[in-house]
């Protein structure tokens, strides 16, 4: 809250305060021409009456304690900017239960520390225990079910990029990744001419959509071999260690389109998994990871040429 805004609030709270007593202190007043107690002062269809006696004295003072009691809670608790005597903040309160919540927290967790993702998955309880964790933390990216979006993996099958050991997906969901496709377009377009683009994508297609017209594909391929072998390989398999993709399969994690694949040329792609272990700590990023674990068949092998990172 702003100091303009504390202020403003604190003023109206005061005005309240100071209005509150003073209609107690205005209607509990008796003047000289009020009729007693015991008289009536007003009169309905000619004979129904009410006495003017006032409210008693101990409902009276009921109201200017709770006057005291609001004041009492401004000094101690403070408003806004400004601070209490008893240096109470929601941030502080925030922390002190956070900080509890974490301890108890840390003596379930410790059932599980420094074990690896793939003996943790065969534990429901800590399965569960990532499952919640990744929904979330890891949802908004992958979706609830793991099962990705554009530009997103899914993590339900058995492709991985940057390796599906359990190590390696570890390593991911603690220190991220960082993963970039340069645009190419230019550097094609000087090697290869104006069709230089369109004739990678043939090829590249073709690794895994026979048909592609043969002119353009043996055009691609002396491309791809000049320039992208450097991170997919010889024979397009992949390379784990930088996070390359196999182009032979028929896995496209930005979409598998002519359109798509020349936004990756022209454009390249930019694709950061952030790293969860400063945020959640060594023990739940296991726990993800075991969860993660479940979510693929692992019955693949890499495909044969791939780098492997381990």
């Amino acid at each position: 809250m702003t100091s303009a805004w504390t202020w403003y609030v604190l003023a109206l709270t005061v005005l309240n305060l100071f209005g509150c007593a003073w209609l107690l202190k205005g209607n509990t007043r008796r003047s000289p021409n009020d009729p007693k107690p015991d008289e009536t002062g007003h009169v309905w269809d000619g004979d129904l009456t009410e006495y003017n006696k006032p409210l008693p004295r101990w409902w009276i003072n009921l109201f200017y304690i709770t006057i005291v009691f609001a004041v009492g809670y401004l000094v101690w608790y403070g408003l806004g900017n400004i601070k209490g005597y008893g240096h109470w903040s929601s941030k502080s309160e925030w922390a002190m239960d956070s900080s509890a919540e974490d301890a108890r927290l840390d003596d379930t967790l410790k059932l599980y520390a420094g074990k690896p993702i793939n003996e943790l998955a065969k534990e429901p309880a800590a399965v569960a225990i990532g499952r919640a964790i990744f929904i979330n933390r890891c949802a908004a990216c992958h979706g609830s079910s793991g099962h990705g979006a554009n530009g997103f993996p899914d993590l339900t099958d058995d492709i991985w990029h940057w390796g599906g050991t359990p190590n390696r997906i570890l390593e991911t969901i603690q220190n991220g990744r960082q993963a970039v496709m340069p645009a190419w377009a230019s550097t094609l377009t000087q090697q290869g001419g104006a069709t230089a683009v369109d004739d990678t994508i043939a090829y590249v297609l073709s690794l895994s959509r026979p048909g592609q017209p043969k002119d353009a594909v043996e055009r691609g391929e002396k491309l791809f071999a000049g320039i992208c072998t450097a991170c997919h390989g010889p024979q397009a398999k992949g390379n784990q260690v930088v996070g390359a993709p196999d182009l032979t399969d028929s896995y496209w994690l930005y979409g598998s389109s002519v359109a798509s694949l020349h936004k990756t040329l022209n454009e390249g792609r930019q694709g950061v998994m952030p790293a969860w272990k400063p945020e959640l700590g060594d023990t739940r990023t296991r726990l993800v990871g075991a969860y993660v674990w479940t979510l693929s068949p692992h019955k693949d092998p890499p495909p044969a040429g791939a780098v492997v990172a381990e």
